[in-house]
């Protein structure tokens, strides 16, 4: 296990330059392999969870190769069958998630598998639509965790609403759906990231999407999709990370470009605005631009709603940390079966920055210090959680430093992280 000392620094400044997109990388990867014919893939994430779904997808029987950081895939059912061999996923519930509804119309038996972390995960929010639709999924326990065995084969449409906002869930049953004889509809009330609708619309498959009050619709007829040229834009959850150093930095100006743009993705910098960041928006050919300069932050509500996936959380946590008042996160429960405990982890790392905090129910609430000159020097065990590892990180930077135990769960996500951070500190 690395241990990573982090020294402070009262500037950073400069443009971060963040990996492609993840989520958006495990559909890029998953959509070309059932695809006849070659797809290319510009900026993939180089992260270990989108690697593992690169290798799963070659295990399947899709050709992947790398061609000057242009990944080329060629794809097709014809080409896809069942391996004995484990589908290993490491630490990445996305992959696994959204792979289980690939494989769901693979016929044969697939073996999935994850680290410690991920088979500790739940995985019976996406086996039971799938079950419905004719797949068969067994794991361990009532939640049914990995080791899963799948059985895929025939399909056969259905009309779900999704329990609890997941994309991860919306998402592994439309890829059923793709194959299944007769329409998938998913309802989801609260919108969560669109890109597989998104990504499957572009891709040549017949689905509309409905919005309206109370939710979205989507509806999807089997489809055969087209290879493509996809072009992965910056990860705005990874951004997140150097956004809040520029806010939190003694002087800090920080620009981070590229950025995939949908509302379901940058709530997160609403709520930063809220809380008074000085952040500049600006649209560049369909991606964002924001530019985050030092601010004094006060505490507000914020609502998971803000951000479906949760993924901003931490860092979010340590803003208020840092800010002056109270803020309340209502409703946070999923932090509590993420890569680890997040919910627990979180109330941990705040309590070592020494903010006051405390768990309400579903609620994380913190008082916070005013300035995160305040912040206490964290001794902080990472976990297995590499946005924990992250927030620890950037909570050290802009405080009085920081010692992360297990930091190299980084990996998984933003093998270059140190180095990004590094270059900002000058």
């Amino acid at each position: 296990m690395s241990t990573v000392e982090i020294t402070p620094a009262r500037s950073l400044a400069g443009t971060a330059i963040v990996p492609g997109d993840k989520s958006i990388s495990h559909r890029a990867l998953l959509l070309s392999a059932l695809a006849p014919g070659t797809s290319s893939i510009i900026g993939l994430s180089a992260g270990d969870d989108v690697v593992r779904t690169r290798t799963v997808i070659g295990q399947l029987g899709a050709a992947v190769e790398d061609h000057g950081g242009v990944v080329l895939v060629t794809g097709g059912r014809d080409r896809l069958g069942a391996t004995a061999d484990a589908l290993d996923f490491g630490n990445s519930g996305t992959g696994m998630r959204l792979a289980m509804g690939v494989l769901a119309s693979i016929a044969g038996e697939h073996h999935l598998e994850g680290d410690a972390s991920l088979s500790a995960r739940p995985m019976d929010r996406v086996a039971a639509p799938l079950r419905s639709m004719g797949a068969i999924v067994a794991g361990s326990g009532p939640r049914c965790t990995a080791p899963l065995v799948e059985i895929g084969g025939a399909l056969a449409g259905i009309t779900y609403e999704v329990p609890v906002p997941s994309a991860q869930v919306k998402s592994a049953v439309l890829l059923a759906g793709l194959a299944a004889e007769g329409p998938t509809v998913v309802r989801e009330q609260t919108r969560t990231r669109p890109h597989t609708e998104e990504m499957i619309e572009q891709a040549g498959g017949r689905i509309e999407v409905t919005d309206d009050a109370s939710g979205r619709s989507i509806r999807l007829l089997p489809s055969e999709l087209r290879p493509m040229e996809w072009a992965v834009a910056a990860d705005p959850s990874q951004s997140a990370f150097f956004i809040v150093g520029g806010l939190l930095a003694s002087a800090g100006e920080v620009s981070v470009g590229h950025l995939y743009p949908d509302a379901t993705r940058i709530g997160f910098l609403g709520v930063l605005e809220r809380m008074g960041a000085e952040i500049d928006r600006l649209a560049q050919d369909g991606t964002l631009k924001v530019t985050a300069r030092s601010s004094h932050l006060t505490g507000t509500v914020i609502d998971a709603h803000e951000i479906p996936s949760l993924d901003e959380v931490p860092i979010l946590a340590v803003a208020a940390a840092a800010a002056s008042g109270t803020t309340r996160f209502v409703g946070v429960e999923e932090l509590r079966i993420k890569e680890s405990d997040r919910f627990a982890r979180t109330i941990e790392l705040v309590g070592q920055l020494g903010a006051g905090v405390r768990a309400d129910g579903d609620d994380i609430v913190i008082e916070g210090l005013g300035s995160a000159d305040g912040f206490a020097v964290p001794d902080f065990d990472a976990g297995e959680d590499h946005r924990m590892a992250m927030s620890t990180a950037i909570a050290g930077t802009v405080g009085r430093g920081a010692l992360i135990r297990g930091f190299e769960t980084v990996a998984s996500s933003f093998p270059g992280f140190l180095e990004v951070l590094g270059g900002l500190r000058g």
